[in-house]
């Protein structure tokens, strides 16, 4: 009985765990492929998000926008593509308005997914590919304005909740950085400056601080291996602490001494805690789970238990639902999907 009852609950979309005590009313909206970095638009009523999902004709991540309501209660619903089909793709947001969506994309270097990078025995790399650039499109995947065009990595943008300001992170002073622009690309200018991977990064609920992952090589060793990855476009995210500053890279501090790889933060709505995925607890190595950490690094807090990948967690602007992607319930596959609930304090 239980066995039927837990098919039932994963055809119509919806997951429960009891140690999962943040989470209720959890619902599944993707069914297949790798999908990630679900974040909402600013009427609570919309995701946009990155997928492979070979269903939906994608060879590499494309951005996607799926409506909640309908993707809640359909497991065939199909989201709508808003990049251009070429290229590959990153880091999706909403624009204010909930007209537009910013996204980077390698697309007018060339139609082709770029290469995955060639695999180094013992070590988990990401590629840097120097060919994104950043772009504005509307929601029928019209390219509306490219927001950068400076050599190197140009990705990972999010808005401020006032709409006033992008971060996002660029490798176009000789290191990934975060950078903090307008929305119309201008007055673009470098906020952090410590040598490591910063990126990743979101504005808390005012707009007045931004939290971020990064990454600070200390021995000549270190710091030789990053800068050596970082000339073949790649970066090793397996040692990440999270950190914190002012919208202008003032009163930096590090929130985390976890160990590990701590990564995708995200401010609770109230903006007196962050959310974020890690693997600090593990001996595996791959068992991401999220957790909570008040924004002085105490009172570290265990949120999901269920399998063994949660990550990229957002909440919704009016702070009822998170979205996260997990690879829980996918039938024993690799595939990575995105699910909504309602958060519990």
């Amino acid at each position: 009985m239980k066995k039927i009852l837990t098919q039932l609950l994963l055809f119509t979309g919806l997951v429960f765990s009891q140690n999962e005590k943040h989470l209720q009313n959890i619902k599944q909206l993707t069914f297949g492929g790798d999908n990630a970095e679900a974040y909402w638009s600013f009427d609570s009523k919309k995701l946009t998000f990155q997928s492979n999902f070979r269903k939906w004709n994608s060879q590499c991540d494309q951005i996607f926008m799926m409506e909640v309501k309908k993707a809640s209660g359909d497991s065939a619903y199909k989201p709508k593509l808003i990049s251009t089909g070429k290229g590959r793709t990153t880091c999706s947001y909403f624009m204010k308005g909930n007209k537009k969506i910013l996204f980077a994309s390698t697309h007018y270097a060339n139609d082709s997914c770029p290469p995955q990078p060639v695999n180094i025995p013992g070590k988990y790399l990401w590629p840097i590919y120097k060919e994104y650039d950043i772009y504005v499109s509307d929601l029928n995947g019209k390219i509306i304005q490219q927001l950068t065009n400076t050599p190197g990595y140009d990705a990972e943008a999010t808005l401020s909740p006032k709409g006033d300001k992008i971060v996002f992170t660029s490798d176009r002073s000789g290191d990934l950085e975060l950078w903090v622009m307008d929305p119309d690309g201008k007055n673009q200018k470098q906020i952090t400056f410590g040598l490591g991977y910063d990126g990743g990064a979101f504005f808390s609920p005012d707009g007045k601080k931004i939290v971020f992952r990064a990454s600070r090589p200390e021995t000549e060793a270190e710091k030789k291996e990053y800068l050596d990855l970082l000339h073949q476009g790649l970066v090793s995210p397996t040692k990440m602490e999270i950190y914190t500053c002012n919208t202008d890279g003032s009163d930096l501090r590090q929130i985390t001494h976890l160990g590990k790889a701590n990564w995708a933060p995200f401010f609770t709505p109230k903006g007196d805690k962050i959310i974020f995925s890690s693997n600090h607890h593990s001996s595996r190595g791959y068992d991401f789970q999220l957790w909570l950490i008040n924004l002085d690094g105490t009172n570290l807090e265990k949120v999901t238990t269920e399998s063994v990948f949660n990550s990229f967690p957002m909440f919704s602007p009016d702070g009822k639902k998170i979205s996260w992607s997990s690879n829980r319930d996918n039938g024993n596959t690799r595939d990575t999907n995105v699910f909504i609930a309602d958060w519990v304090e």
